[in-house]
C-alpha cells in the first residue's frame, strides 16, 4: 500500500475577505465624517426654518436617542465585528427576514444620501467657483470617490481622517467666532445678542419641532457606521469602545453649539440660512470668511460621500455574503475591496448628476425627502436587537467585551423616545407623509426579501426531491 506525500495533497484556498487595517483613530473620525455632513451644513438652516430657535429640541431629543443606539450597537459590534453590522445583529435577534430588510433599507438610505452630497457639495462649490456646472462637478465627485473607495481600506481611512480632521477644526473656528459676536467681542459688529432666541422661539408650535426633527435625524444619520467599520479595524473590541465614546459627545457638541450660535445671530426668516454657517460669518464681518467655510462645508460633505460609500458598499457585500444579495456582489479585489458592492452603490450618484442635467436645481430637494425618517426604522431596529441579544447573552452566560450601562432601563427608554417622535410625527403634515412612505418602503422590501428567502428555498429543494427516487432504488 503507498501513501502520498503531504507535500502532493491539494491545499484548501481559504476565501479571499475583507482587510483589517483600518486604525482605531481612523474609525472614529470616519464616525465623525459620515454624520458632520449635509444634514448639519445644509440642513441646519432647513430645520431653523421649520421650527425656529426650538430647533434645539429636536436637537436635543435627536441626540438622545442616538446615544443610546450608539451605546447598544457598541456592545453589539464589540461582540460581533461584521461589515453587516446591525442588519446581521437584526438576524440573529429576530431572524434572516428583519436581518435582510434592515440591510437593504440602510443600503438604500445611503444610496440616495451619496447622491445628495454630491449634489451639495457641487452646488456649494458653484457659488464660489461657478465655472462648471453642478452636474458637471457631481459627476467628477463621483469618479474620484469610487476610485478612493476602491483603493483599500487602509488608503481610505486615512483619507476620511484627514478630511475629517480638517471640518472638526472649522467647526471649532466656527464656534469660536460665533461666541465672540454673540458676546460683543468683535471690533465694529453689533451682537445680536439672544434676542432672536427669547423673541420667537417656538413659532411654529409642536408641528414646526415635528418637521424640524426629521431634518435633525436626517443629520444624525450616518454614525452608525462606526459599527459597520468595526469589522475591517484593529482591535475592534478596543476600537469600538473608543470610537463610541468619542463620537457621540463630539457629534453632539459640533451639533447644538453650531445651531445655538445659527439661530442665535440668524433670524428664522433670514434668506441667509441656505447657507447658514456662510451667513454667521458674514454677519461677524469677517472678509472672505463666508467663501472659507463653503469650501469646508464642500469639504465635509466631500467626507460624509467617502464615508457613506463605504458603508454602503460593506452592506451589501454583507448581504450578498449572506445569500441575501446577488453572489457576485461579495467578489473582492486584490486592494481586499468588494469593487462590484462600490460599484452598484455608486450608481445611483451617477444617475443623479444627469438627472440634475435635465432638471437643474430640483433634483437636491427631492433626495432629502427621500430619506428623512427611514434612520428611525434603523436605530429602532438596533435597540429591539440589542433588548433580544443582551438578554440571551445573559441567560446564556455569554461574557461580552462591552456591556451597554443601564440595561434594560435605557434601552427600553429609547424604544419608548422612538415611539414619541414617530406620534409626534404624525401630528405634523409634512413629517407624517414621510413616515407613511417610510413605513411603506420597509414592508415592500420585507415582502421582497420574505419571497426571495421562499423562492431560493424552493428552487434549493426541489433538486433534493428530485434525486430521492433514484436513491432509493441503488
Amino acid at each position: 500500500m503507498t501513501t502520498k506525500s503531504t507535500a502532493t495533497l491539494p491545499t484548501a484556498v481559504p476565501a479571499p475577505s475583507l482587510g483589517h487595517s483600518m486604525k482605531p483613530r481612523q474609525l472614529t473620525m470616519m464616525g465623525l465624517g459620515s454624520a458632520i455632513g449635509a444634514g448639519l451644513f445644509l440642513g441646519s438652516g432647513a430645520g431653523i426654518q421649520a421650527a425656529g430657535p426650538a430647533v434645539l429640541i429636536s436637537y436635543l431629543v435627536a441626540g438622545t436617542l442616538i446615544i443610546l443606539v450608539m451605546w447598544a450597537l457598541g456592545e453589539m459590534a464589540a461582540a460581533n465585528p461584521n461589515s453587516g453590522a446591525f442588519s446581521v445583529y437584526a438576524q440573529k435577534a429576530m431572524g434572516k427576514t428583519a436581518g435582510a430588510t434592515v440591510g437593504w433599507l440602510w443600503w438604500l438610505q445611503l444610496v440616495v444620501v451619496i447622491a445628495a452630497e454630491a449634489l451639495g457639495a457641487s452646488a456649494l462649490l458653484f457659488t464660489v467657483w461657478p465655472v462648471i456646472p453642478v452636474w458637471a462637478l457631481s459627476l467628477i465627485f463621483m469618479v474620484l470617490f469610487t476610485a478612493i473607495n476602491l483603493a483599500g481600506v487602509k488608503n481610505f481611512g486615512e483619507f476620511e481622517f484627514w478630511f475629517a480632521i480638517l471640518k472638526v477644526a472649522a467647526i471649532v473656528l466656527f464656534l469660536g467666532i460665533g461666541a465672540a459676536l454673540l458676546l460683543g467681542w468683535l471690533p465694529d459688529v453689533e451682537s445680536p445678542g439672544l434676542s432672536n432666541v427669547t423673541a420667537d422661539f417656538a413659532r411654529a408650535g409642536l408641528g414646526g419641532i415635528a418637521t424640524a426633527l426629521f431634518v435633525v435625524i436626517f443629520a444624525f444619520g450616518g454614525t452608525e457606521i462606526v459599527s459597520v467599520a468595526a469589522a475591517e479595524t484593529e482591535n475592534p473590541q478596543h476600537s469600538v469602545a473608543q470610537a463610541i465614546r468619542t463620537v457621540v459627545w463630539r457629534i453632539l457638541v459640533f451639533y447644538i453649539g453650531s445651531v445655538f450660535v445659527i439661530a442665535a445671530v440668524l433670524p428664522s426668516t433670514s434668506d441667509a440660512l441656505a447657507s447658514p454657517f456662510a451667513g454667521v460669518l458674514d454677519m461677524a464681518g469677517i472678509p472672505g470668511a463666508g467663501a472659507a467655510i463653503t469650501l469646508v462645508a464642500v469639504v465635509a460633505l466631500l467626507s460624509a460621500l467617502n464615508a457613506n460609500l463605504y458603508g454602503a458598499s460593506r452592506m451589501v457585500y454583507s448581504l450578498s455574503e449572506r445569500g441575501e444579495a446577488p453572489r457576485f456582489l461579495s467578489k473582492i479585489n486584490k486592494a481586499r475591496v468588494p469593487m462590484l458592492a462600490v460599484g452598484v452603490s455608486v450608481a445611483f450618484g451617477f444617475l443623479a448628476a444627469v438627472l440634475e442635467l435635465l432638471f437643474p436645481e430640483k433634483i437636491l430637494p427631492a433626495l432629502f425627502q427621500l430619506v428623512g425618517s427611514t434612520c428611525l426604522m434603523v436605530w429602532g431596529s438596533a435597540l429591539v436587537s440589542q433588548l433580544i441579544l443582551r438578554r440571551r447573552a445573559d441567560r446564556d452566560g455569554t461574557v461580552l467585551p462591552l456591556r451597554m450601562k443601564g440595561f434594560p432601563g435605557l434601552t427600553i427608554f429609547g424604544l419608548v423616545l422612538l415611539a414619541l417622535i414617530f406620534a409626534v410625527g404624525f401630528s405634523s403634515p409634512d413629517s407624517s407623509k414621510q413616515l407613511v412612505s417610510t413605513i411603506i418602503l420597509v414592508a415592500g422590501i420585507a415582502a421582497a426579501c420574505w419571497l426571495g428567502a421562499r423562492l431560493t428555498r424552493n428552487r434549493s429543494a426541489a433538486p433534493a426531491e428530485q434525486a430521492e427516487p433514484a436513491d432509493a432504488g441503488r
